[in-house]
């Protein structure tokens, strides 16, 4: 009971913290977004941010999640200078793989930037090829933060890990808040380089703290480091699942109107920012407890937990879903319109949300069944749809994008996450008989139908209000009444359904809160 209380104790700071850096995020792109619009100086900055993550998330990321189980195992067989040994070697191999493939990136960075964005007019590309090279430079801080970071969660120590994205964001804020008028997109990348190297700076407390001795190691030969090794292709895989993309929809918008990458980036951190404050906080202390009734005599239970989370979490995102798409213009005005974020700006931005709003339905149903398929000890399935998902968002981005534009790209996202979420339910049922199906869609129903509604009210109550005529005082007045008339009137519908919903909401939440 002791570790399972320590396991969600730390479940929740990491949630709290991730919430506090998902919001200084949502402040790092508005005051991007308030200096520069929706640029070209923006796209070109975005495109170099996406080599880095080409060069970094490949190796240092699956390294990092790889090293976990077999550090923490050494720590608890009371072995730590075994796990200092394994930690070091990973850390200086992927230091001697990762820092000549970002020199050999930055000497190429002309040919891969006319790869990944050969829309671009040639001085946008010159732009992307400098920034690339100055991003670059963070090769060594990330890969040591990524590293350092997971070692320390093996150790039991997860507060820095969890803090590492707070001081970034006010890094980046701080740059460009203080020199992108100046320095143009030039400060947005060495933004990124400095508050890299305070992530790295934040992991040293804890790394001394848990008396893990740092120092060059290639004892590849190590007992653990072929473990590690295993775990390397699955990660590998996922991430660069991702990373592709994220890849495909900025070459093709990079070959659509200025700003359509920019607009995508910010229309999905808007999207996402609930997701990030609810959904997570929501779904953060699954894990732990799918993974201990997942044996197939308790399947029963592991079904009535998905069911119940998945239920809840349809019942978060209905109303936030109509709220996105009803008041999808003032949204954008209230959080973005000021600086240089102009008419042009909120419209690109505006349709991305509209179409990504959907989206968030699959993408939380994917972080439900995929903690599922792990607890069972089935990563296959949920690798091989991720490939499916990527599969179709490339061949809409090529598609649609081409043919629309952001309102393409948006789409072709949304339509890879519904697919995955769809795919990954039926293979529940299938492999894993984890879920039912029928009772699903029932609770889907019902949470569709109360969205509706309340999508209904929200879209009355602000064609009432006066025309705010992009004032954001009363744009912000429309955002609040109706999108408080949208909340009453879900909870409303809801409790009309009889559905359980309401009373999924009420024994996830106060979980959450004793947590």
């Amino acid at each position: 009971m002791t570790g399972r209380s320590t396991v969600l104790r730390s479940t929740a700071m990491l949630t709290a913290l991730a919430a506090v850096s998902g919001l200084l995020g949502f402040g790092r792109d508005a005051a991007i977004a308030a200096v520069f619009g929706v640029d070209s100086a923006v796209d070109a900055y975005l495109i170099a941010q996406g080599l880095m993550n080409l060069v970094l998330a490949l190796v240092a990321a699956a390294a990092a999640r790889a090293l976990i189980p077999a550090v923490a195992r050494s720590v608890a067989e009371g072995q730590p200078r075994r796990s200092d040994t394994l930690a070091n070697t990973v850390l200086t191999v992927a230091v001697l793989v990762l820092v000549p493939a970002a020199v050999g990136m930055a000497l190429a960075a002309q040919t891969v930037i006319d790869v990944l964005a050969p829309g671009f007019p040639p001085e946008v590309g010159a732009e992307a090829v400098r920034l690339t090279r100055i991003v670059l430079l963070a090769t060594i801080l990330v890969t040591g933060t990524d590293i350092l970071a997971a070692v320390c969660q093996a150790h039991g120590r997860f507060f820095f890990s969890g803090l590492q994205g707070i001081p970034f964001n006010l890094v980046m804020i701080a740059a460009t808040v203080t020199l992108g008028a100046r320095w143009g997109a030039d400060a947005l990348a060495m933004g990124f380089v400095a508050g890299s190297a305070l992530r790295l700076l934040v992991q040293l407390p804890a790394v001394r703290a848990a008396g893990v001795r740092l120092r060059p190691s290639l004892r590849v030969k190590h007992p653990d480091v072929a473990e590690v090794a295993r775990l390397m292709p699955a990660l590998l895989l996922g991430t660069a699942l991702v990373n592709v993309n994220t890849l495909v929809d900025r070459a093709v918008g990079s070959g659509e109107a200025e700003g359509t990458i920019a607009a995508l980036s910010f229309g999905w951190r808007l999207v996402s920012l609930p997701y990030t404050l609810l959904v997570i906080s929501l779904v953060a202390a699954l894990y732990p407890v799918m993974s201990a009734i997942a044996a197939p005599d308790r399947r029963a239970e592991l079904r009535q937990t998905t069911e119940r989370a998945l239920g809840g979490v349809l019942a978060v995102l209905a109303p936030i879903v109509a709220i996105l798409l009803v008041l999808t213009e003032p949204l954008v005005r209230v959080l973005l319109g000021r600086g240089e974020f102009d008419r042009r700006a909120v419209d690109m931005t505006a349709t991305a949300i509209s179409w990504f709003a959907l989206g968030l339905v699959g993408v939380a149903i994917i972080e439900i069944c995929s903690r599922v398929f792990y607890a069972v000890g089935d990563s296959r399935t949920p690798v091989a749809l991720s490939v499916l998902g990527m599969v179709v968002n490339v061949s809409g981005d090529l598609v649609l994008g081409r043919t629309f534009g952001v309102a393409g790209l948006a789409a072709a996202t949304t339509a890879s996450f519904l697919l995955v979420a769809g795919a990954q339910l039926v293979a529940l049922r299938a492999r894993h008989n984890a879920v039912r199906l029928t009772a699903l869609r029932e609770r889907m129903g019902r949470c569709t139908l109360a969205g509706l509604v309340s999508g209904g009210a929200a879209w009355l109550i602000a064609a009432a209000m006066p025309s705010s005529s992009g004032a954001v005082p009363a744009d912000l007045a429309v955002v609040t009444l109706a999108a408080t008339g949208c909340l009453v009137c879900y909870v409303g519908a809801l409790a009309c359904l009889g559905g359980p919903e309401l009373a999924e909401l009420r024994r996830i939440i106060p979980r959450r809160q004793r947590l």
